[in-house]
């Protein structure tokens, strides 16, 4: 799984990625979404939330919370979305700073990744931010995330120039090239996040339901769209819960039906 701080500002806060969310705030949907599935959760770290002191209270915090990876970028303090315009980078220097910072913070390797990305792309070209990627993995990052490449074979110069696994980012309508998981191996790269299509998807079907309630008075139009009540509840774990209150006393004393 992959957690967004885009999607997280948009869900939590109702607001842009622009560094508005608190590492605090973050660390707390790490834990939540760690803790709700069954599989290792990359958490979007931005930059650190500040210099090298701050990046490793950052990785120990995800590390706490169960992040199996924290992706840590190069961007100044504001940050913004990868595939907005009028991003700033820091040095390279001081970013080699703090993924050596967060290599030292981390208890265990093998419990929580470092990744690091970089959005010189934009602004310095393609060949500044590989040259930034290769210092970063020499600094200790274990995936190294070039954000922003604007075609495939920029997409192919990046797999080929590191020894570390490197992450595709395949935003809809944004600066990449938006391909398959296939057509991402074929060019080399080990992993791959849609990192806001479930967000989008959603906003577009939410967007739709509050049309029609304004306009209908009721969402009987859009039940063919909707969920049922039962499987939902099955989705979020209500089963589960109810073999707890069987196994346990947990005070109750009627019987309920699962997902009523």
């Amino acid at each position: 799984m992959y957690l967004t701080g885009y999607g997280a500002s948009a869900s939590l806060l109702g607001k842009p990625d622009v560094g508005l969310l608190t590492l605090t705030e973050m660390a707390q949907c790490v834990a939540h979404m760690s803790e709700a599935v069954n599989i290792p959760v990359i958490a979007d770290g931005d930059t650190g939330y500040g210099n090298a002191v701050n990046v490793m209270r950052a990785v120990k915090e995800y590390e706490r919370s169960g992040a199996a990876c924290i992706q840590i970028e190069d961007q100044v303090a504001p940050k913004k979305c990868g595939h907005m315009l009028g991003r700033e980078v820091i040095s390279g220097d001081e970013m080699v700073g703090k993924i050596k910072a967060a290599v030292d913070a981390r208890k265990d390797p093998d419990n929580i990744l470092i990744m690091a990305r970089t959005d010189a792309r934009t602004n310095y070209g393609i060949d500044e931010a590989l040259a930034r990627g290769v210092a970063y993995e020499e600094a200790g990052a274990d995936i190294i995330f070039i954000e922003s490449v604007v075609s495939i074979g920029e997409m192919e110069m990046v797999t080929s120039t590191f020894k570390a696994p490197t992450l595709a980012n395949m935003l809809e309508h944004g600066r990449t090239p938006l391909l398959t998981a296939n057509e991402l191996e074929q060019i080399g790269y080990n992993l791959a996040i849609f990192c806001v299509s479930s967000l989008y998807v959603t906003a577009k079907a939410v967007w739709g339901l509050m049309h029609q309630l304004k306009e209908k008075g009721t969402t009987a139009g859009m039940l063919d769209r909707m969920i049922a009540f039962e499987e939902f509840n099955k989705l979020i774990g209500l089963p589960e819960i109810r073999q707890i209150e069987a196994r346990y006393a947990t005070g109750r004393t009627t019987k309920i039906d699962d997902g009523k």
